[in-house]
C-alpha cells in the first residue's frame, strides 16, 4: 500500500505543479503558497479516490462471493434432493429399464422390416400399461423444464411410432423410432440417470 500511496502522491504533485497560480494573486509568496496548497488538496483527493475505489471493489467482491456461495449451496441442496429421489425410485427405474429393452427389440424388428413383430412388441396403442408406467416414472423424476420438454418430445415421437408401425410404413417407423430414442436419451442425460440404466 505504501508504494501505491507514493505513486499516487508523485502523480498528483506532478499534475498540480505546472498549474499557474499568478491569476489568483499577484504576490509571489502567495502564488507559491497557494500552489503548494492546491498540490496538497489534489494529492489528498487523489489519495482518497485511490483508497475508496479498492474499498468499493472489495465490498462488491464480497457481495459477489456471498451470492456465489448461496448459489453453490442451493445447487448442492438440489443435487442431494435429486439423488434422494433417484435412490428411492427403484420401481420407476425398473419401468425405464423395461422401456429401453422394449425399444431395442422394436428397433431390431423395424430394421428387419418386420413391422408385425414391432407392432406386437408395442401393443395396440399408447394406452398400453408399459406406456403408462413409463409416464409415471417420467412424472416422478422430471423436475427441470428441459426434462419436461424431452418427455413431451418422447411421447409425441412414440405416438408417431405406434401409428407408422400400425400402418406398416417402414420409413416413417424408422424415423419415429430414432426420434423416440433420441428424446429418451436426452431425458436420461438431463435427469442424471446416465450409467444407472443399461442398454444405452
Amino acid at each position: 500500500m505504501a508504494t501505491t500511496i507514493a505513486a499516487v502522491t508523485t502523480t498528483a504533485t506532478r499534475a498540480v505543479v505546472p498549474l499557474p497560480c499568478k491569476n489568483v494573486s499577484t504576490a509571489p509568496g502567495a502564488a507559491v503558497t497557494l500552489g503548494r496548497r492546491e498540490g496538497l488538496v489534489a494529492c489528498f483527493a487523489a489519495l482518497t479516490l485511490s483508497l475508496a475505489r479498492p474499498a468499493s471493489a472489495a465490498i462488491l467482491e464480497a457481495d459477489d462471493d456471498e451470492e456465489l456461495l448461496e448459489r453453490v449451496k442451493k445447487d448442492r441442496k438440489k443435487r442431494l434432493e435429486r439423488q434422494g429421489v433417484i435412490i428411492s425410485s427403484d420401481k420407476e427405474k425398473g419401468y425405464l429399464q423395461e422401456l429401453i429393452y422394449k425399444l431395442s427389440k422394436v428397433g431390431q424388428a423395424i430394421e428387419n422390416n418386420d413391422l408385425a413383430a414391432a407392432s406386437s412388441l408395442l401393443g395396440p396403442n399408447t394406452n398400453a400399461d408399459w406406456v403408462q408406467n413409463v409416464n409415471a416414472a417420467f412424472a416422478k423424476l422430471s423436475t427441470s423444464p428441459e426434462e419436461k420438454i424431452e418427455v413431451d418430445n418422447f411421447n409425441s415421437s412414440l405416438a408417431s411410432l405406434f401409428s407408422s408401425v400400425g400402418d406398416r410404413d417402414v420409413e416413417y417407423s424408422k424415423l419415429a423410432f430414432v426420434s423416440s430414442a433420441s428424446a429418451l436419451e436426452k431425458w436420461i442425460g438431463f435427469a442424471g440417470l446416465v450409467g444407472q440404466l443399461k442398454g444405452l
